[in-house]
């Protein structure tokens, strides 16, 4: 996986063959608590939200297209332009922006 983030659950983490891969591929595991399903939730709902967007209407050819698409997704188009209602209808690049010019100017 080149994302370098694997969600499973955490029962899977275990299998000493799987820690090894994960070791192998420099790759972090993700995982809640036991019984804290909330723990992942803003990353759960950005991958639903990455998948009913973009993934799912897509067949990709190469891995290497994928990993462009996804990556000019979530850096042109969900940072900059996507406007979120939790963030006031901004973009998350425009409520960061907005967040550090008030800061500064208070």
């Amino acid at each position: 996986m080149w994302f370098g983030i694997d969600y499973k659950d955490p029962g899977q983490y275990c299998a000493r063959d799987y820690q090894k891969l994960f070791r192998q591929f420099g790759m972090q595991p993700s995982m809640s608590r036991k019984g804290g399903c909330w723990d992942n939730v803003p990353m759960e709902s950005f991958w639903g939200t990455l998948k009913n967007e973009l993934v799912h209407h897509r067949k990709f050819e190469t891995r290497e297209e994928a990993k462009q698409e996804i990556t000019e997704y979530i850096e042109v188009f969900y940072n900059r332009q996507r406007k979120q209602k939790r963030l006031g209808y901004l973009s998350p690049a425009k409520f960061t922006q907005r967040y550090y010019t008030t800061l500064l100017a208070a």
